[in-house]
């Protein structure tokens, strides 16, 4: 089957014009730097640890990056453009990170509770509520926060509990915001 105006239909909806390639590009660009300030504002525990209503607002924050990125009318090689451009950010923010002026775009692993009291200051900042720590403590097996020597929200947004009387050796502490506290 053809559509009505042959080969050219498939290159209208599957090609780009010219003049809209650096559109895409900017578009592109525009949406990661976006992504990158959301995510240091509201924190890394946005994308990780989702509940219905998390998936809900990571979809549609997808759904509309993505239609800024493609334009309209949305082709093909739109996506394409908007897919390498943002692999391409990803692979020159990943390098950059290991230039030392720019370590401070990072997020860095903080202590959340150390030897069963909470850190209120690094709890907020990581815009974490006591109840996702105390669900990540029941998965872990701890029944009481007395017996968390430390739980630890790392730069993945995941959070790591070391359980009280273990020995930790100070190395695997290096760059922890508030190690000292445990």
């Amino acid at each position: 089957m053809t559509p009505p105006d042959g080969l050219q239909t498939y290159i209208q909806y599957l090609g780009i014009e010219p003049w809209r390639i650096p559109i895409v590009i900017l578009s592109a660009i525009g949406i990661y730097l976006a992504f990158l300030i959301l995510v240091r504002v509201f924190g890394v525990r946005v994308l990780t640890g989702w509940n219905g209503f998390d998936a809900v607002i990571i979809i549609m924050f997808g759904a509309v990056a993505g239609r800024v990125i493609i334009g309209h009318p949305p082709t093909l090689a739109s996506g394409i453009i908007g897919l390498g451009t943002l692999m391409l950010l990803e692979m020159i923010f990943g390098q950059a990170q290991q230039v030392t002026g720019i370590r401070s775009m990072k997020s860095h692993s903080r202590v959340i509770i150390a030897h069963g009291q909470f850190i209120q200051k690094n709890l907020r900042r990581s815009h974490l509520t006591h109840e996702e720590v105390y669900s990540a403590l029941r998965r872990a097996g701890i029944a009481h926060l007395d017996q968390a020597q430390c739980v630890i929200l790392e730069a993945t947004g995941t959070l790591s509990i070391i359980r009280e009387g273990t020995h930790i050796d100070r190395r695997i502490l290096e760059g922890v915001i508030d190690a000292d506290a445990i």
